[in-house]
């Protein structure tokens, strides 16, 4: 059995550190195209070169007229402003979950921080969704299907107008609208923005009107996308829910997928930006480099004037938050296998045991608490396994000398060998694999629990206390890793054992490869292991002192009677 247990944890071990890296040597990964940020494209409704957010410059030639739109909704009288003498502004709007900015050129998001979640890099400013820095399109940038019309809505300079200073319990919700209009080509748009005080969904109403074909909605590049991350991070980057499936990938060039789509998103382990059309819609994903994605939805213009209507959430992954909008957006949690994406059966254990974490964390208010009763719990449950597993592991150490006997005996005659080490497992009614049948039933327990407690966000910036000050992430002394591997020495000191004492050198390596492994886990995944291995000890010492006192009988008794 242990020879299994061996190749078990080498097999694992060895599929932990080379799939990624098998992957790209066989190529079905693929490799990063661009290293640096490619040249935008009228198409993508990119920002002109070299312009950063909030630039007080624009494209538009200074001949060109932009007329902003009254809000009255009449024609009206226009006041006409030329692009070389427009300037532009930068609105902000504040709640209590987030802090955006606007630009009026492109009417665009520049800026999108959530005030209640920390940057990973200093642990003091707030994480912030837009990236900062490159020549690609910012959020909520609009385009055309005709490439001069993209121009103007994606540079043009808009009017913007907000019957609101701050969003509160007070005033709850609050309208910002953006306004187009250009006589020289009839193009005209209005975009307005509702906000909502204790909400990260933002609702958009589009008008477009001189507009032939459809407009797109772009996401941005890398909007939701805070930590590219490597390893076993789940899915990062792109993802669309199409005709109720969702897909993860983005082609190197611009490709539309049509169906019934639900919406769009950019993602990584914690953080999610989605655009979630009202109408019919298409997916326009996009690799742009390595590392940099975007995303858009293309939208077909009504020539009745009916407004357009979508929805922007940027935020967390917070569970509750993303389940309350029905659109399945927490599949976006990856309770699957960690290597392969999804596994049915792990991420139907992973949700209960998810919504115990939850439940227990309400009454103590420390996830580093949390996860020790949780372990305790799912100790106490498997207690009937472990003990069968050690009741099969003391008989096959109490027959391994017959067992060692019969392998000298007939090791030139293998089929022979197998049928009398049938036939004494039989007559003493042990089970080889018993063993290990129980470590088999709790591996979807095992990693649901990884996947929770490594995938989730319920952990980033989850104190545990002491030195402990984030449980996402390792351990900055190793001091949790150090003790595990401890443990796990302990462990096999006082564990029955059936192996000779070549196997017993190799498993003697197991524990420091395991601390090695455990280095560069998050501190709250490696509470859970050192905290199962510690009562793995107490249940091993209890077991060993109140029900098996005494050397197994089995062997005993036929000793005695081969004497006689």
């Amino acid at each position: 059995m242990e020879k299994r247990v061996i190749v078990f944890l080498v097999l694992s071990l060895a599929i932990i550190f080379g799939y990624e890296y098998l992957l790209k040597e066989l190529g079905l990964l693929p490799q990063p195209t661009i290293s640096e940020p490619a040249a935008p494209s009228t198409s993508d409704a990119t920002s002109p070169s070299g312009a950063s957010p909030g630039t007080p410059t624009s494209s538009v030639p200074t001949t060109t007229e932009i007329v902003p739109i009254k809000p009255s909704g009449g024609e009206g009288q226009a006041q006409e402003l030329r692009g070389g003498a427009s300037t532009i502004e930068v609105v902000e709007v504040e709640t209590d979950l987030y802090r955006a900015k606007f630009t009026t050129r492109g009417a665009a998001l520049i800026s999108w921080e959530l005030k209640r979640y920390r940057s990973s890099s200093d642990g003091k400013s707030a994480v912030q969704l837009v990236r900062q820095e490159g020549k690609f399109a910012e959020p909520l940038t609009i385009s055309a299907d005709d490439a001069s019309h993209s121009k103007e809505l994606s540079e043009g300079i808009y009017r913007v107008e907000k019957d609101f200073t701050t969003l509160d319990q007070g005033h709850p919700t609050g309208h910002m609208t953006f306004y187009y209009g250009n006589p020289a080509t009839g193009v005209r748009l209005e975009k307005q923005l509702t906000f909502h005080a204790n909400s990260y969904v933002v609702d958009i109403a589009l008008k477009p009107s001189g507009v032939a074909g459809a407009i797109k909605v772009g996401l941005g590049t890398n909007f939701g996308v805070v930590d590219w991350g490597e390893g076993f991070i789940g899915s990062v980057g792109a993802a669309s829910l199409i005709d109720d499936k969702i897909e993860n990938d983005a082609p190197d060039s611009e490709t539309e997928r049509k169906g019934a789509l639900t919406w769009i998103a950019l993602q990584d382990k914690y953080f999610i930006a989605a655009l979630i059309p009202k109408t019919s819609a298409s997916a326009f994903p996009r690799k742009q480099g390595d590392k940099l994605v975007s995303t858009a939805v293309r939208l077909a213009v009504d020539s009745s004037g009916t407004p357009l209507e979508l929805q922007l959430f940027a935020g967390p992954k917070e569970y509750d938050t993303l389940q309350s909008l029905q659109i399945r957006l927490e599949d976006t949690i990856d309770f699957g296998w960690f290597l392969f994406g999804s596994w049915d059966m792990v991420r139907a254990v992973a949700k209960p045991i998810f919504y115990v974490l939850r439940y227990i964390n309400d009454y103590t208010h420390n996830y580093g608490v949390t996860i020790i009763i949780l372990t305790v719990i799912i100790k106490l449950l498997f207690v009937p396994l472990q003990y069968k597993s050690y009741t099969s592991m003391k008989q096959m150490q109490g027959i391994q000398p017959k067992v060692a006997a019969l392998q000298e005996k007939l090791k030139d005659d293998r089929e022979r060998l197998n049928k009398e080490l049938i036939k004494l497992y039989r007559d003493h009614k042990v089970n080889p694999v018993g063993g290990c049948l129980p470590m088999l039933l709790q591996m979807p327990v095992f990693v649901s629990l990884f996947n929770i407690l490594y995938m989730t966000i319920d952990l980033r910036q989850a104190p545990l206390g002491l030195w402990i000050s984030d449980l996402s992430v390792q351990d900055p002394y190793y001091i949790l890793p150090i003790i595990m591997g401890i443990s796990m020495v302990v462990m096999q000191k006082i564990q029955p054992t059936t192996m000779d004492p070549t196997q017993a050198k190799v498993m003697m390596m197991l524990p420091a490869l395991m601390t090695f492994l455990f280095i560069n886990f998050p501190a709250g995944l490696v509470l859970y292991w050192l905290t199962n291995n510690v009562l793995t000890i107490v249940q091993q010492f209890v077991t060993d002192r109140f029900f098996f006192r005494a050397p197994a009988t089995v062997p005993a008794a036929d000793e005695q009677s081969s004497k006689k």
